[in-house]
């Protein structure tokens, strides 16, 4: 029962009293969990969670904290087969040592669409939407909940819809936008166009606003709350090229937070510049991104970044210094580096460190690239000088447009490597994925900017097709 414990990790303050009602929704939570598509829930499973859940705040947290372990569990966002993996193999951060056939089609750019982890990114993707979809409209017709509860619960929720569909667009382009726990009209859900589907991202995130508080009960920032909220629509207006959104959400979220002066502190799981992370659970205790990047023996390694990577930091950078580590094999023949951001592994009893989903750090980026985009050059030095400042280097010498712009890409590369897909998600937007990835990637093809529709999915629902071009 794995979602119920990870309940008591985010919320030990409070105490359930229902411990058969508890059960019955573990049961039915963990049944949805296991479902393989978003078109295929049953709808009296959801009857029976419905009735159950909403008469209770404790149950709603609890049925949200589940949605929290299947996000750092399972899926793209973080554990064995995330984007910071996956997404950096199949970008210029990683080289992949392993074997698994659906991450050798990632890191040599032959995805068919019936790769397992592509299929199974969507199936939970859709779950997780699923899931909130069901707090949002059992929130809306409680009878029991107060108004401060339901307001924060279905804030919770419509973030998770939006972030989601978030990672679903960038990844697969035009997808499904999914509102409704309805499986009839889920099995039959067509593909919507990116500019629609990020009109309904930016719609969720504006009602989450309106819901959400500025602070997190647990002191951990390991709950979604208006901060976070706005932190993702910085990012979308930046992805949509909407710079004055931009640029106003990124520097209300710059005079709230601080960035830690030590590169070392930064991932600590007390870091004040941290807006939201995922907490371990019970075992193993680190995080997820330890376990994968940090490399204890050769052979035996699965990542190792790449020498361009290594090649992109500055003399004297800081990060290399501290966010990077490498190991040699034992005849010295062989040397790796690897990603050393995140830095305790099994061997630790306490969770030192939390899984980072978002940081101050990327919006001080966001806001130099709008500032830029707007014209404002001294500004934008500003905010890139703050991160070069920060990583033990000099103010940044580009003085241009395009200068800046350029610097600012490679500063985004040495600061958010082997975070979440950034470098990937940058060259996509950005439209460099081409020029940069033709040059170390031998199968390279344009159409590699969007993955396919996994398969079964197309055959169990014709209107999603067509297929992305290239698959």
């Amino acid at each position: 029962m794995k979602s119920i414990n990870y309940y008591y990790y985010i919320k030990t303050s409070r105490q359930l009293t229902r411990g058969s009602l508890l059960k019955l929704l573990t049961i039915l939570l963990m049944g949805l969990a296991s479902c393989t598509d978003f078109v295929e829930v049953d709808p009296p499973k959801n009857i029976l969670i419905s009735e159950t859940v909403f008469n209770d705040p404790a149950t709603v947290e609890s049925a949200l904290a589940n949605i929290y372990f299947k996000i750092r569990e399972q899926g793209m966002v973080s554990g064995r087969n995330g984007l910071t993996t996956l997404m950096g193999i199949y970008s210029d951060d990683l080289d992949y040592f392993g074997f698994d056939a659906s991450f050798l089609e990632l890191y040599q750019h032959n995805v068919a669409g019936s790769n397992n982890t592509i299929q199974g990114w969507w199936n939970t993707a859709y779950n997780i939407i699923y899931a909130t979809n069901d707090i949002i409209s059992g929130v809306d017709n409680s009878s029991t909940l107060t108004i401060e509860e339901g307001e924060q619960f279905k804030g919770q929720a419509l973030f998770v819809r939006a972030y989601v569909h978030s990672l679903l667009v960038s990844l697969f382009g035009d997808i499904p936008y999914i509102t409704t726990t309805d499986y009839l009209v889920n099995g039959t859900a067509s593909r919507q166009s990116i500019d629609v589907v990020y009109k309904h991202i930016i719609s969720d995130l504006n009602n989450a606003l309106m819901l959400l508080e500025n602070t997190d009960d647990t002191g951990e920032r390991v709950l979604p709350n208006q901060l976070v909220a706005k932190a993702l629509l910085a990012r979308v207006y930046l992805y949509k090229e909407n710079w004055e959104m931009a640029e106003d959400l990124s520097s209300q979220l710059i005079d709230t937070y601080n960035l830690e002066a030590d590169v070392n502190d930064v991932f600590l799981k007390e870091s004040r510049e941290t807006l939201w992370q995922l907490k371990p659970g019970e075992s193993p205790r680190n995080t997820q991104e330890a376990n994968e990047l940090i490399i204890q023996f050769i052979p035996g390694q699965k990542y190792a970044l790449t020498n361009t990577l290594i090649a992109a930091f500055e003399s004297g950078d800081l990060r290399l210094d501290h966010w990077t580590g490498s190991i040699s094999n034992t005849d010295g023949t062989v040397t790796l580096a690897f990603a050393h951001k995140y830095k305790y592994t099994l061997t630790e009893t306490e969770s030192l460190e939390y899984s980072v989903i978002f940081r101050l750090a990327e919006q001080y980026l966001i806001r130099a690239e709008a500032r830029t985009q707007l014209g404002n050059i001294s500004g934008a030095q500003l905010d890139l000088n703050a991160i070069r400042n920060r990583a033990g280097l000099a103010n940044t010498t580009a003085k241009t447009k395009t200068d800046l712009l350029n610097a600012i890409l490679k500063e985004r590369r040495v600061e958010l490597f082997a975070e979440q897909g950034h470098r990937w998600f940058d060259l996509k937007r950005t439209g460099t994925a081409g020029s940069v990835l033709s040059a170390v990637k031998p199968n390279w093809q344009a159409t590699n900017v969007l993955l396919p529709i996994p398969e079964t999915e197309l055959e169990a629902n014709p209107k999603l097709l067509p297929q992305n071009p290239g698959y």
